[in-house]
């Protein structure tokens, strides 16, 4: 039986009914997956995985006997709103589901944003998420926390996979079945070629900003450290966990294909901008808003709204109050 994705009425791919029963560990080999360049992916992962971390040990040493200052949580501060909204407004809803048309000006600079936040290059990010809303929680899916099975065992080795593991599995998606688009736009096949400066940038900002502000060397390496290792760790892990977390845990109010356990996460809401509404965006994948329900606080959509009234969105597809209820279970 032929695993092709097929075409949604919203405009998303997804998979046609297979032999999967919902339970079962994924087939070892997909038909979706590519293989290429495996140990040059795997070094490149690593660093991407392991050097913010090292942030973390770092961080024990600088605070022995210092405590970390207010230019440092600023600077991390701006730089994780800046690159966060960048993957969700710009890498996710913007030029993954295409919830709105940006200017091309705001599209490049969400497409910068989105880079420096460590995640992959905006092409490669595009299609992979892609390929998830495709195959969610089945086979084909890169990242289900489902893919061992639904056991005990199954689900925990299943939650570290779909958090991290995924990632050194060297199992690339092909960018010209799932985002010819940006394949086909100049700009973003620029901004994907420049993803490994904009991750010096990353770094080099931060740097910069501490020693403009402090004027020292110390104060240059403990901005880099805060505002730039720890920054892109927090970050990438709260991102990884909608990821995880966000289809294991948490409530299910909206309906959404069979077998996809996206869930609301709440505890989530606020460090991944909005994003830990999974659920509902699984229901409902273009939506330009994720949490749609009464205290449910989404700062994308907010930033998104603040576009459109600039005049630097258009087409944005808000929550339809009938299309909302066709999906609430």
């Amino acid at each position: 039986m032929s695993t092709e994705p097929t075409a949604r009425s919203d405009g998303a791919e997804q998979a046609p009914a297979s032999a999967y029963d919902g339970t079962a560990p994924f087939p070892q080999t997909e038909p979706t997956a590519r293989r290429r360049n495996q140990w040059v992916q795997l070094v490149v992962t690593t660093a991407i995985v392991l050097l913010p971390l090292v942030a973390l040990a770092l961080a024990g040493w600088v605070l022995w006997g210092r405590v970390i200052g207010p230019a440092d949580i600023l600077i991390a501060a701006a730089l994780y709103v800046f690159t966060g909204l960048g993957v969700t407004a710009g890498f996710h809803r913007g030029l993954t589901h295409r919830s709105f048309t940006a200017a091309p000006a705001l599209r490049m600079l969400l497409g910068v944003a989105g880079s420096m936040s460590f995640q992959g290059d905006v092409i490669g990010w595009v299609a992979t998420h892609r390929r998830h809303h495709a195959f969610t929680d089945c086979p084909g899916d890169p990242h289900s926390p489902f893919r061992y099975g639904t056991g005990l065992r199954g689900q925990l080795r299943g939650l570290a996979h779909a958090h991290v593991g995924w990632l050194f599995l060297g199992d690339t998606t092909p960018a010209d079945r799932y985002a010819p688009d940006l394949l086909a736009d100049r700009g973003m096949r620029a901004l994907s070629r420049a993803f490994p400066a904009l991750c010096v940038l990353t770094f080099a900002l931060p740097f910069a900003a501490g020693w403009a502000i402090g004027g020292t060397p110390h104060d240059a390496l403990t901005a880099l450290l805060w505002a730039g290792l720890v920054r892109v760790a927090v970050l990438q892990h709260v991102t990884w966990s909608v990821n995880s977390l966000c289809h294991m845990i948490g409530d299910r109010p909206f309906r959404t294909r069979r077998h996809d356990r996206a869930t609301n996460l709440w505890p989530l809401a606020l460090l991944s901008f909005g994003e830990s509404w999974h659920n509902l965006h699984h229901a409902d994948p273009t939506c330009a808003r994720h949490g749609v329900d009464r205290g449910q606080i989404d700062p994308t959509a907010a930033v998104i709204r603040l576009f459109e009234r600039l005049g630097w969105a258009t087409d944005v597809r808000w929550p339809e109050p009938t299309r909302l209820e066709s999906r609430r279970l």
